[in-house]
């Protein structure tokens, strides 16, 4: 989200004519374009969903690494935080509505090799729907004429980044003729969203956090979703788990694997 590839920036997006789902009017442009029947539904279903109060920070937190820290507040607002906007595409797959994400390059210098949605910062001016859609295209290649936005999820704090993010959903109504950015992006994994749904594919993976120097590193359980083998895990899961209780109020992990032990940090 932070490199550009060379001969890549000059497709830089501006003057987009969409705003952030808290900005829309009621008589928001609604899709135009034929869209799929398993789509068109879902379209239909969030549409109706995100006039309601959101999940938000509790489906948030099903997702973070447990124990979070103390000091969390997903919803919080920091001084001095960072703006970033994170594309969730749906489009139609080979099999049904699908997610696209990507595999970041492993030479990056934040979070390389992780798995994210598409997005990054905000550029001075830009609203997270307009940042969203342009990271998108610089990223994976995306026409932002291709797509329309549905609506945004619950804002994100990420400590480790000190990104506010905003979530951005929209929808393709054919499968975009993805061109990833080779700089930016090691690998595109498309996912049918019957995938990120499966309760068979929500895992728990053991790690340590690291604390500062003289204190012992503190275990945690860190929930996951296992996409063909890779773990899509931190602030994406949190804001796929929250798009997954969008669409059920119990979408979830499940408990913690052996919660005793387990203490806070910072």
């Amino acid at each position: 989200m932070d490199a550009r590839a060379a001969g890549h920036q000059d497709r830089a997006v501006s003057g987009l004519a969409v705003r952030v789902a808290s900005d829309l009017p009621e008589d928001n442009p609604r899709v135009t374009f034929p869209l799929e029947a398993d789509l068109a539904a879902l379209t239909t279903q969030l549409r109706r969903r995100l006039r309601e109060p959101l999940p938000g920070a509790e489906a948030q937190r099903r997702f973070a690494p447990q124990p979070p820290r103390r000091s969390w507040d997903p919803a919080s607002r920091p001084p001095g935080a960072r703006e970033a906007g994170a594309l969730l595409l749906l489009y139609p797959g080979a099999n049904g509505p699908s997610v696209v994400l990507t595999q970041r390059h492993a030479d990056l210098p934040h979070h390389g090799g992780q798995i994210s949605l598409p997005g990054g910062g905000l550029h001075g001016g830009e609203t997270p729907v307009d940042g969203a859609l342009r990271e998108a295209h610089e990223e994976i290649g995306l026409d932002p004429s291709d797509v329309r936005v549905v609506g945004a999820l619950s804002t994100l704090w990420v400590i480790v980044s000190r990104f506010v993010v905003h979530p951005i959903i929209a929808v393709a109504g054919d499968r975009p003729a993805f061109a990833p950015a080779p700089r930016e992006v090691e690998l595109l994994i498309e996912v049918p969203l019957a995938a990120l749904r499966d309760p068979a594919g929500l895992k728990w993976d053991r790690r340590l956090r690291p604390q500062p120097a003289g204190q012992a590193d503190l275990p945690i359980w860190v929930p996951y979703f296992d996409v063909g083998g890779h773990q899509v895990w931190g602030a994406t899961a949190m804001i796929l788990g929250e798009f997954g209780a969008l669409l059920d109020p119990t979408f979830g992990p499940g408990p913690v694997p052996e919660p005793s032990g387990l203490r806070y940090s910072k």
